[in-house]
């Protein structure tokens, strides 16, 4: 008799349990809800970078950003210096970027409250595979000597030369070995990275792309990294968080938007993007904790 007390004590206890865990997960799932469907009709204009877009980060991103948060979100990818005026013109509720001088000038200009670092990768010189101006033998790691070795050898070279975050680190290069680049072999694009990787390979000439476009369109092209990891190379993305108080935003769902992206989820997610397909992470999270 004692037993089958006990028995039913325990029973009785472990119904107790249950009945909280399904009230706590109830709850959750409830609120999550909730949230979602406050947020059904709501949506932000993201301005970013043409490689946040050509990489495929963004499309791998949104859906689960969206599924969380219920706020859908409309890209305009550009190069970051017309990505910046897209933002202060106030088309524009975030912007993702990586022209740190850039985006510290805009913050100071009072378009942006806050310079957040997300994540990061880093920039190669890609060329043709017999690399007439043999950068991967003689400038492998060095970048400024690669410039000198394409200039000397009027290889030819296409530019982005659309005020990109890609294109203002080429031009530091440039500055940096004494060049100014002109003449035939030098071609400004006035195009995002994916169209001028394209034009790259069309013309067996050299560029300064982001890894994580150039290795999600690898095998599309006839090129090759000929100079990379060196210290000028680093690519460093940054979200702005914008002024209000410049132009009408949508000030509520673009801090959500921040605030997931520099979650541990957010930055889970890109940490684990072009893993599973490339066998490295296309971008590295660095958000501050």
């Amino acid at each position: 008799m004692l037993k089958l007390r006990k028995n039913l004590h325990f029973k009785t206890l472990l119904s107790i349990l249950f009945c909280i865990v399904m009230m706590f997960t109830m709850n959750a799932c409830l609120n999550q809800n909730q949230t979602q469907t406050q947020n059904k009709n709501k949506s932000i204009v993201l301005a970013t970078t043409t490689s946040t877009q050509d990489s495929g980060l963004l499309d791998y991103l949104l859906p689960k950003f969206e599924k969380d948060t219920g706020i859908k979100v409309k890209v305009l990818a550009k190069g970051t210096g017309e990505a910046m005026e897209v933002a202060k013109r106030g088309d524009a509720d975030a912007l993702l970027v990586h022209a740190k001088e850039q985006e510290l000038q805009f913050v100071k200009e009072g378009y942006g409250t806050e310079r957040l670092e997300v994540m990061y990768n880093d920039f190669v010189i890609v060329g043709p595979k017999d690399d007439p101006a043999k950068l991967k033998e003689k400038a492998p790691k060095d970048a400024v000597a690669a410039f000198k070795l394409i200039s000397s050898s009027n290889s030819p070279f296409i530019s982005r030369g659309d005020k990109s975050g890609t294109n203002t680190k080429e031009n530091s290069i440039w500055k940096e070995a004494g060049i100014t680049p002109s003449g035939t072999w030098y071609i400004s694009a006035g195009k995002g990275m994916g169209a001028v990787l394209q034009m790259a390979d069309e013309k067996k000439a050299y560029t300064l792309t982001d890894r994580a476009t150039y290795l999600s369109m690898k095998n599309k092209l006839n090129l090759t990294i000929v100079t990379e990891k060196g210290s000028k190379l680093l690519n460093q993305y940054s979200l702005i968080r914008l002024n209000p108080k410049k132009n009408k935003i949508k000030t509520e769902e673009s801090n959500e938007f921040i605030k997931w992206m520099l979650s541990s989820k957010g930055q889970k997610l890109i940490g684990e993007y072009g893993k599973d397909k490339y066998g490295i992470s296309l971008f590295v999270p660095n958000a501050k904790k």
